[in-house]
């Protein structure tokens, strides 16, 4: 970058130097100098010289050093240059004459000396010259950059501060000074901002503040390279946002509520009716084939009818089952998934393992419902999926929340996060947003051919009721 920068400096100067001032009436002056001096030393060699030698040689090539001096402080390397290319012109009759008249070789020497002078002295003042000009550029630059800032920091709506190193407020646009008072520069942050060493990382964090209304901090650093003080936080308003995501949550809530209720509503319709009504049939059915004397075509057909309906029994109870567990209420969590766990072991094809860690403790009942549903999801994606030999649940019970874990050693996916409905993953999508109406989350590590790990994190908002552990 110095090489290229060194270039284009160099290019700078040489195009300069092909362009001097010549509508400048102070230049031609000093090339009016040059032409007396040289005049003088033209008249030194011819006549002063044929009476005797007391003029001292070489001294007009040296006075020559004045003007070009001059012509390089003023006019840089364009002015000593243009300078000096006269003197020598100006020099070329005087190095003609004979012998006995001229010093052609000391003038010789001399002239180069002023023309070395002229080049050189004239090349660091034109470096010195651009080397300033490029500095101004970059401040002025910078200034108009700063003045930018500070009409946006005082017009930002966004009430904006600017801590130090210290954490005290330097600095605070009319907005923040609206919301925190006047005093707020030169104190520390508020401290209901709730930032006791402000920094980037303080950025995402959602505060309320006195006035009701939430905002989100976003910290920024503006030292050198973006690293260290001072720092500017800026208070975005999310009240709106935050009402609206708080809706949305009721919603999903109320939604989820609404099909519990309808899976209890048709899981009693099918135990009260259809069930009953095929439990009736088997029986009628089993009846009449052991009636005397019937054909064996007929007790045949009654007693596959029969068994018919007795499957039929066992598929309604099971999906009276899948819609409302009846032994949630009574039995708990931990009972409840124990129980549908074993039930998806399939011998040879699939081992299960259900695992309790920590004390057991009795939930909410939509707590209990909702952790019931993520790992019921969670291990019906196994069975139908994952092509898993291998399953494992844990229910853990932490201090304050309630973590499931699904594990499997099946083919595993790429896991996009199975956020966007086009990517076909409604079950993740379910259990997230179940998840998400109590302020839980459902993380899912998944790689191809490396298995699949669904971890649900739900706070208990309530201390629960200890209960003792009864596990066959």
């Amino acid at each position: 970058m110095a090489k290229a920068e060194g270039g284009t400096d160099l290019y700078t100067i040489l195009r300069r130097a092909a362009h001097p001032p010549l509508s400048d009436r102070r230049f031609w002056m000093v090339q009016a100098m040059v032409v007396v001096i040289a005049g003088i030393h033209l008249a030194s060699d011819v006549y002063i010289s044929s009476v005797g030698s007391s003029f001292p040689v070489g001294l007009p090539v040296a006075l020559l050093i004045v003007p070009v001096l001059y012509a390089a402080l003023r006019y840089g390397l364009t002015g000593s240059a243009a300078t000096g290319v006269w003197a020598t012109l100006l020099w070329l009759p005087d190095l003609l004459l004979p012998k006995d008249q001229g010093h052609a070789g000391s003038d010789l020497v001399n002239l180069a000396l002023v023309d070395l002078v002229a080049i050189f002295v004239g090349h660091h003042i034109e470096s010195e010259r651009i080397s300033n000009e490029r500095v101004a550029t970059i401040t002025g630059k910078r200034l108009a950059a700063e003045a930018r800032y500070r009409q946006l920091f005082e017009a930002n709506r966004s009430p904006i501060l600017v801590v130090g190193t210290s954490g005290v407020v330097d600095d605070a646009n009319p907005a923040a000074r609206s919301m925190f008072g006047e005093e707020v520069v030169g104190n520390p942050v508020p401290g209901y901002l709730e930032i006791q060493n402000p920094s980037p990382g303080s950025a995402g964090r959602v505060v309320t503040l006195p006035n009701g209304h939430g905002y989100r901090i976003e910290a920024t650093s503006m030292g050198e390279g973006g690293q260290g003080p001072p720092l500017q936080l800026v208070l975005e308003d999310i009240t709106e946002e935050l009402a609206t995501e708080r809706r949305a949550t009721q919603y999903a809530r109320l939604v989820v509520q609404a099909e519990e209720e309808q899976r209890m509503r048709l899981s009693r319709e099918l135990h009260d009716q259809p069930l009953q009504v095929f439990l009736h049939l088997a029986r009628k059915l089993e009846s009449l084939s052991e009636v005397q004397d019937l054909p064996e075509e007929v007790a045949a057909g009654l007693s596959e009818a029969r068994d018919l309906a007795v499957e039929t029994v066992g598929v309604l109870r099971s999906l009276a089952r899948d819609l409302r567990p009846p032994a949630l209420d009574h039995l708990g969590l931990v009972r409840t998934l124990a129980g549908s766990v074993r039930e998806v072991e399939d011998g040879d094809r699939l081992t299960t393992h259900f695992q309790v860690v920590g004390a057991e403790i009795r939930l909410g009942p939509e707590i209990e419902l909702a952790a019931f549903r993520i790992v019921q999801e969670a291990v019906r994606n196994v069975v139908k999926h994952a092509q898993a030999k291998r399953l494992d649940v844990t229910v853990e019970f932490r201090p304050a929340e309630l973590a499931l874990t699904v594990d499997d050693d099946g083919c595993g996916f790429v896991n996009d996060g199975g956020t966007d409905l086009d990517s076909g993953h409604f079950g993740l999508i379910g259990m997230s947003e179940r998840a998400r109406t109590f302020g839980g989350s459902v993380t899912v590590e998944s790689t191809p051919g490396g298995g699949t790990t669904v971890t649900a994190v739900l706070p208990i908002s309530e201390p629960g009721r200890k209960v003792p552990l009864q596990r066959s």
